[in-house]
């Protein structure tokens, strides 16, 4: 027997009680420049407060980049005290970061795309590029600790519900899944596959086996969740995040009860006509 809710129309998908607050914007450019605003606006009124402001950043969604470093460009914010914890990078069979250079390495993307093109005298220390190590997964929560929390975790949702890289495990409890910190862990074939499709051209015989990702513990734990959806498959993922059961086996939905989160999407995704 199918679920109904995969077959839910915008009005239903919108109307029938979601489990998280959905907001629908026209295109994949709505989301992404709505995420860079917020990033900016945050960034901005931390500054003015000479409080330092901290994300959990992914690269994936990745559109949202590029507005922003504009934004910050063209109004001269600083970035001097803010701190960027990206949440994953892929690693090589040995377990260590894949090299920078590697077309799938996260870290080679957000210096490519962000950090490079942020003006010099604005962009933050490297120091406050943080991406967690497989040698010493425990610093990410320590520096999370040390700064005194994470402002906002943006991300996105994976075909299996993964939000950064914690992959969908029904073996655990809801609170032992939440429980979850950083650390290095293996990427399940869905993932592999699907990541293969969107980021790589089909090369799934080439796409990493190995990750280290952010726990759900301090994605949980952020004061805000941002999340946005924008793919072809992405449909389903929002129907079952809106109106799927509480279960490790769909890690988003472990994140719907969050104080202060809310999913963007597109009519695309919203609708089911293409």
């Amino acid at each position: 027997m199918g679920h109904d809710y995969y077959q839910y129309s915008r009005e239903e998908l919108l109307g029938n009680g979601p489990k998280l607050p959905l907001i629908v914007m026209k295109d994949n450019e709505a989301v992404f420049r709505s995420i860079a605003e917020e990033m900016a606006d945050e960034i901005e009124k931390h500054n003015k407060a000479g409080e330092k402001t901290v994300f959990i950043c992914p690269v994936g969604p990745v559109g949202q980049y590029p507005y922003f470093v504009e934004l910050v460009n063209t109004r001269g914010i600083s970035l001097k005290n803010v701190w960027f914890i990206n949440m994953d990078e892929y690693l090589d069979d040995n377990r260590q970061w894949i090299d920078i250079n590697h077309p799938l390495s996260f870290r080679g993307f957000m210096q490519r795309v962000v950090y490079s093109q942020i003006l010099p005298e604005l962009v933050m220390p490297e120091e406050q590029r943080v991406f967690p190590d497989p040698e010493h997964p425990e610093e990410v929560g320590a520096l999370i600790e040390r700064l005194g929390g994470v402002d906002i975790a943006f991300g996105g949702i994976g075909i299996n519900g993964h939000v950064a890289f914690n992959e969908a495990d029904a073996s655990l409890s809801a609170e032992e899944f939440l429980a979850q910190k950083t650390r290095v862990l293996k990427i399940s074939q869905e993932t592999r596959a699907a990541n293969a499709i969107g980021d790589f051209n089909g090369a799934f015989e080439d796409m990493p086996h190995y990750c280290v990702t952010i726990g759900m513990y301090e994605i949980a734990h952020a004061r805000r969740i941002r999340l946005g959806c924008f793919r072809g498959w992405h449909r389903a993922v929002v129907r079952r995040a809106a109106y799927g059961q509480r279960t490790s086996d769909f890690p988003v939905s472990l994140l719907t009860d969050h104080p202060d989160i809310c999913l963007k999407t597109t009519e695309f995704v919203a609708s089911l006509e293409d």
